[in-house]
C-alpha cells in the first residue's frame, strides 16, 4: 500500500529476524586497568627519566653535536686553528687529572709528568695557574707595600702597573718560552709538541703561587730562601721531564737542558726582584 511518496511493509511478509538493539551507552560498563600513577616517580619510568628521580640527561650526547646536514662549516687544515673545537680536546680533563698533575709539579725528581701527559697533554691547568699566579702577585704585592707603608707612616698609592706588568710576564713567558724551545728542538731533530710544551711549562709555575703567599713574611732573608727554593723545584721539574727527550738530540743535549734549568732560575729572580721585594 502506497501512502504518498512513502511504502507500507505488511510485517507478516516479512521474514529473518531482527538483531536485538544493544544496551544504552548510559550502562555500558568501562573497566580501567590497573595504573602506576599512585606512586612517583612510576616504578616503571621509561624514557630519559628513570626511577631514581635523577635529572634528565641527553643520553646519546646529541645536544651538542651538531646534526646531519647541519649548515655549520666543517674546517680542515689550517683553517682549523681558528676554530673553537680544534681546541676542545686540550680541555679534556676533570679535577682529579688537574690535581694529579699539580702534586707531580710540586714532587720534580719523580720526572713522570711527561710520560702521564704524552697522550692527554691539557691547557686548562696551565691557563689557571697563569692567571691565579697573576692574581696572587699583584693581591699579595699590593697588600704587603700597603702593611710596610703604613707601618712607617707614609702616603700609599695603588699600582695597577703591578697587574699589567704579571699578565705580560707570566702570559708572555708561557708562551713565548714553550714556543723558542719548540723549534730549537725541532732544529736538532728531537721535536717535541708544543702544546705537551705549553702543558709542562704552565704545571712548573705552580710552585710559585705558594711561595709568593710566603712572601708576606717580613723578613729578607725568608723571601730570598722562598724564591730560590721555588725556582729550584721548578727549574728542575721541566729539566728532568725533557732529559730523556732531549737526549736524542745528540751531544748538545746537556747544553739545551742545562739552559732550560738556568732560563727557569732567571724567571724565580726576577719574581723576587719585583714582586718578593717590597721597597717603600
Amino acid at each position: 500500500m502506497m501512502s504518498g511518496n512513502y511504502t507500507s511493509i505488511d510485517n507478516q511478509n516479512v521474514g529473518g529476524s531482527v538483531p536485538a538493539v544493544a544496551d544504552s551507552p548510559a550502562h555500558v560498563a568501562v573497566k580501567f586497568a590497573d595504573s602506576s600513577l599512585q606512586t612517583f616517580p612510576p616504578s616503571g619510568a621509561q624514557g630519559k627519566i628513570s626511577g631514581a628521580a635523577q635529572p634528565p640527561r641527553d643520553a646519546d650526547d646529541s645536544f651538542g653535536k651538531p646534526a646531519a646536514g647541519s649548515d655549520e662549516p666543517q674546517q680542515s687544515g689550517w683553517f682549523r686553528s681558528f676554530t673553537i673545537a680544534a681546541y676542545k680536546p686540550y680541555f679534556d680533563v676533570d679535577t682529579a687529572d688537574v690535581l694529579e698533575r699539580i702534586k707531580d709539579s710540586l714532587f720534580p725528581f719523580n720526572g713522570s709528568f711527561s710520560e702521564k701527559t704524552a697522550n692527554n697533554p691539557d691547557l686548562y691547568g696551565p691557563f689557571w695557574i697563569c692567571t691565579t699566579l697573576i692574581f696572587v702577585a699583584a693581591s699579595i704585592g699590593t697588600f704587603v707595600t700597603y702593611i710596610a707603608h703604613k707601618v712607617q707612616k707614609k702616603e700609599w698609592d695603588y699600582d695597577i702597573n703591578l697587574m699589567t706588568w704579571s699578565a705580560g710576564l707570566f702570559y708572555g713567558y708561557v708562551s713565548i718560552v714553550p714556543l723558542a724551545l719548540y723549534l730549537i728542538l725541532k732544529y736538532f731533530s728531537a721535536p717535541s709538541g708544543f702544546v705537551h710544551l705549553l702543558c709542562l711549562y704552565g704545571y712548573s709555575l705552580f710552585v710559585f703561587i705558594p711561595a709568593m703567599c710566603l712572601s708576606v713574611i717580613p723578613q729578607e732573608i725568608v723571601r730570598w730562601v722562598v724564591a730560590g727554593v721555588a725556582g729550584f723545584m721548578s727549574a728542575s721539574f721541566v729539566a728532568l721531564n725533557l732529559r730523556n727527550h732531549i737526549k736524542s738530540a745528540g751531544e748538545r743535549w746537556f747544553l739545551i737542558v742545562a739552559g732550560i734549568f738556568l732560563l727557569q732560575l732567571a724567571l724565580a729572580l726576577v719574581l723576587k726582584l719585583y714582586l718578593f721585594t717590597i721597597s717603600v
